[in-house]
Protein backbone atom coordinates (compact mmCIF):
# COMPACT_ATOMS: atom_id res chain seq x y z
CA UNK A 1 0.00 0.00 0.00
CA UNK A 2 1.73 3.28 -1.04
CA UNK A 3 0.65 7.15 -0.03
CA UNK A 4 1.87 9.27 -1.67
CA UNK A 5 3.56 12.61 -0.13
CA UNK A 6 2.27 15.45 -2.17
CA UNK A 7 4.43 17.48 -4.15
CA UNK A 8 7.54 15.23 -2.79
CA UNK A 9 8.16 13.16 -5.70
CA UNK A 10 8.56 10.26 -3.20
CA UNK A 11 5.75 7.40 -2.03
CA UNK A 12 6.29 5.72 1.34
CA UNK A 13 6.31 2.03 0.63
CA UNK A 14 3.87 1.26 3.90
CA UNK A 15 5.63 -2.24 4.65
CA UNK A 16 9.31 -1.34 5.18
CA UNK A 17 8.58 2.23 5.57
CA UNK A 18 11.64 3.49 2.89
CA UNK A 19 11.20 6.04 1.11
CA UNK A 20 12.02 5.58 -2.74
CA UNK A 21 12.06 8.10 -5.61
CA UNK A 22 9.57 8.44 -8.27
CA UNK A 23 11.94 9.63 -10.57
CA UNK A 24 13.08 7.28 -13.58
CA UNK A 25 16.26 9.10 -13.55
CA UNK A 26 16.81 8.17 -10.20
CA UNK A 27 15.19 4.57 -10.48
CA UNK A 28 18.15 4.01 -12.67
CA UNK A 29 20.58 5.75 -10.89
CA UNK A 30 19.76 3.62 -7.59
CA UNK A 31 19.63 0.19 -9.47
CA UNK A 32 22.88 0.86 -11.32
CA UNK A 33 24.87 2.98 -8.44
CA UNK A 34 27.39 -0.19 -8.24
CA UNK A 35 28.00 -0.50 -11.91
CA UNK A 36 28.29 3.36 -11.85
CA UNK A 37 30.80 3.20 -9.16
CA UNK A 38 33.02 0.63 -10.40
CA UNK A 39 32.67 3.11 -13.67
CA UNK A 40 34.15 5.55 -12.15
CA UNK A 41 36.70 3.70 -9.73
CA UNK A 42 38.26 2.27 -13.00
CA UNK A 43 38.50 5.71 -14.75
CA UNK A 44 39.64 7.61 -11.12
CA UNK A 45 42.03 4.28 -10.16
CA UNK A 46 40.81 5.19 -6.70
CA UNK A 47 37.42 3.90 -4.69
CA UNK A 48 37.03 6.94 -2.33
CA UNK A 49 37.29 9.11 -5.44
CA UNK A 50 34.54 7.01 -7.09
CA UNK A 51 31.95 7.21 -4.44
CA UNK A 52 32.83 10.76 -4.61
CA UNK A 53 31.91 10.91 -7.82
CA UNK A 54 28.96 8.95 -7.34
CA UNK A 55 27.62 10.78 -4.81
CA UNK A 56 28.00 14.29 -6.87
CA UNK A 57 26.17 12.12 -9.87
CA UNK A 58 23.56 11.71 -7.39
CA UNK A 59 23.22 15.28 -6.77
CA UNK A 60 23.25 16.31 -10.33
CA UNK A 61 20.59 14.00 -11.48
CA UNK A 62 18.34 14.48 -8.26
CA UNK A 63 18.37 18.53 -8.87
CA UNK A 64 18.29 18.48 -12.42
CA UNK A 65 15.39 20.31 -13.87
CA UNK A 66 12.49 17.72 -13.77
CA UNK A 67 11.41 18.93 -17.53
CA UNK A 68 13.94 17.61 -18.89
CA UNK A 69 13.61 13.84 -20.18
CA UNK A 70 15.77 11.19 -22.11
CA UNK A 71 15.05 8.97 -25.02
CA UNK A 72 17.82 6.71 -23.38
CA UNK A 73 17.87 7.24 -20.24
CA UNK A 74 20.99 5.07 -18.88
CA UNK A 75 22.87 6.89 -21.86
CA UNK A 76 21.63 10.41 -20.03
CA UNK A 77 22.95 9.13 -16.69
CA UNK A 78 26.69 8.21 -18.24
CA UNK A 79 26.76 11.59 -20.05
CA UNK A 80 26.03 13.28 -16.51
CA UNK A 81 28.96 10.83 -14.80
CA UNK A 82 31.22 11.64 -17.80
CA UNK A 83 30.39 15.10 -17.09
CA UNK A 84 30.93 15.30 -13.45
CA UNK A 85 34.30 13.42 -13.98
CA UNK A 86 35.41 16.19 -16.35
CA UNK A 87 34.48 18.85 -13.56
CA UNK A 88 36.54 17.23 -11.19
CA UNK A 89 39.43 16.84 -13.52
CA UNK A 90 39.11 20.29 -14.29
CA UNK A 91 38.93 21.34 -10.59
CA UNK A 92 42.32 19.15 -9.84
CA UNK A 93 43.90 20.89 -12.80
CA UNK A 94 43.04 24.38 -11.80
CA UNK A 95 43.88 23.45 -8.23
CA UNK A 96 47.64 21.85 -9.99
CA UNK A 97 48.21 25.24 -11.33
CA UNK A 98 47.39 27.60 -8.94
CA UNK A 99 49.62 25.66 -6.49
CA UNK A 100 52.79 25.71 -8.60
CA UNK A 101 52.04 29.01 -9.71
CA UNK A 102 52.22 30.05 -5.44
CA UNK A 103 55.12 28.02 -5.33
CA UNK A 104 56.82 29.19 -8.05
CA UNK A 105 56.33 32.76 -6.97
CA UNK A 106 57.24 31.95 -2.94
CA UNK A 107 60.22 30.04 -3.96
CA UNK A 108 63.56 29.99 -5.03
CA UNK A 109 65.13 26.86 -6.48
CA UNK A 110 68.35 26.03 -7.01
CA UNK A 111 68.76 22.62 -9.23
CA UNK A 112 66.19 20.54 -7.81
CA UNK A 113 65.95 21.92 -4.37
CA UNK A 114 63.84 25.08 -2.91
CA UNK A 115 66.07 27.87 -0.84
CA UNK A 116 64.76 29.92 1.35
CA UNK A 117 65.16 33.54 0.20
CA UNK A 118 66.12 35.07 3.24
CA UNK A 119 63.81 38.24 4.65
CA UNK A 120 65.03 41.76 6.26
CA UNK A 121 63.78 41.27 9.93
CA UNK A 122 61.30 44.36 9.85
CA UNK A 123 59.82 42.11 6.92
CA UNK A 124 59.90 38.94 9.21
CA UNK A 125 58.23 40.65 12.20
CA UNK A 126 55.30 42.68 10.20
CA UNK A 127 55.02 39.17 8.69
CA UNK A 128 54.43 37.46 12.07
CA UNK A 129 51.92 40.12 13.16
CA UNK A 130 50.13 39.66 10.35
CA UNK A 131 50.31 35.96 10.60
CA UNK A 132 49.17 36.37 14.21
CA UNK A 133 46.32 38.21 12.94
CA UNK A 134 45.16 35.51 10.35
CA UNK A 135 45.46 32.97 12.98
CA UNK A 136 43.44 34.99 15.26
CA UNK A 137 41.05 35.51 12.68
CA UNK A 138 40.71 32.25 11.51
CA UNK A 139 39.12 30.84 14.71
CA UNK A 140 36.39 33.03 14.26
CA UNK A 141 35.48 30.71 10.81
CA UNK A 142 32.46 27.96 11.44
CA UNK A 143 34.89 24.81 12.25
CA UNK A 144 34.76 22.67 8.95
CA UNK A 145 36.07 25.99 7.53
CA UNK A 146 38.49 26.81 10.04
CA UNK A 147 39.94 22.98 9.69
CA UNK A 148 40.13 22.73 5.76
CA UNK A 149 42.05 26.27 5.81
CA UNK A 150 44.42 25.05 8.95
CA UNK A 151 45.17 21.80 7.16
CA UNK A 152 45.71 22.82 4.01
CA UNK A 153 47.19 26.42 3.62
CA UNK A 154 48.75 26.57 6.99
CA UNK A 155 50.25 23.31 7.77
CA UNK A 156 50.74 22.95 4.08
CA UNK A 157 48.41 19.55 3.47
CA UNK A 158 47.25 19.02 -0.41
CA UNK A 159 43.12 19.48 -0.45
CA UNK A 160 43.49 15.25 -0.60
CA UNK A 161 45.27 14.96 2.40
CA UNK A 162 43.40 17.42 3.70
CA UNK A 163 40.28 15.57 2.62
CA UNK A 164 41.33 12.62 3.75
CA UNK A 165 41.99 13.68 7.17
CA UNK A 166 38.92 15.35 7.30
CA UNK A 167 36.28 12.33 6.10
CA UNK A 168 35.27 14.39 3.30
CA UNK A 169 35.56 15.12 -0.82
CA UNK A 170 38.27 17.12 -2.40
CA UNK A 171 35.94 19.55 -3.84
CA UNK A 172 34.06 20.03 0.17
CA UNK A 173 37.87 20.84 0.85
CA UNK A 174 37.91 23.55 -2.03
CA UNK A 175 34.95 25.27 -1.13
CA UNK A 176 35.65 25.33 2.77
CA UNK A 177 39.15 26.87 1.82
CA UNK A 178 37.38 28.87 -0.75
CA UNK A 179 34.75 30.45 1.97
CA UNK A 180 37.56 30.58 4.31
CA UNK A 181 39.80 33.09 2.21
CA UNK A 182 36.88 35.13 1.17
CA UNK A 183 36.10 35.62 5.07
CA UNK A 184 39.35 36.13 6.09
CA UNK A 185 40.42 38.75 3.11
CA UNK A 186 37.01 40.55 4.13
CA UNK A 187 37.69 41.02 7.48
CA UNK A 188 41.40 41.56 7.27
CA UNK A 189 41.30 43.74 4.22
CA UNK A 190 43.78 41.69 1.84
Amino acid sequence: MDSGIAGGGMSLLADTGAQRPTDPLLEIYLERRGNLVRYFAARSGSASVAEDLAQELYVKIATRDLGVTAENPVALIYRIANNVMLDRARGEARATARDAAWRRIAHATVGDEDVAELVPADEAVASRQRLRQLVEAAGDLPPQQQRAFRMHKLEGRSHAETAQAMGISVKSVEKHVSAALKALTARLGR
